[in-house]
């Protein structure tokens, strides 16, 4: 069976359900905060991206999330261009 193992940094994109502050962008280790809003339905998302150094980075990512009990629509690993 072959792993896939996370070696090294890579870019992630984080998309949570509702508006996120700016403010927030240093809590979340400098990620970008970008706002979105489905206009069929209304309903506003935060996407937070950038560079992961690593798996625990990662984790650390998603536990503050959860901790500010935030509901987590997806995550991404962006392929480099």
């Amino acid at each position: 069976m072959k792993s896939n193992s996370f070696t090294g940094s890579a870019y992630y994109e984080i998309k949570i359900q509702g508006h996120l502050d700016q403010l927030w962008s240093q809590w979340f280790d400098g990620m970008t905060l970008t706002h979105l809003e489905n206009g069929e339905t209304g309903t506003a998302c935060t996407v937070i991206s950038g560079l992961v150094i690593d798996q625990p980075a990662l984790y650390g990512l998603l536990t503050k999330i959860r901790d500010l009990n935030l509901s987590l629509i997806s995550v991404s690993r962006l392929n480099p261009d």
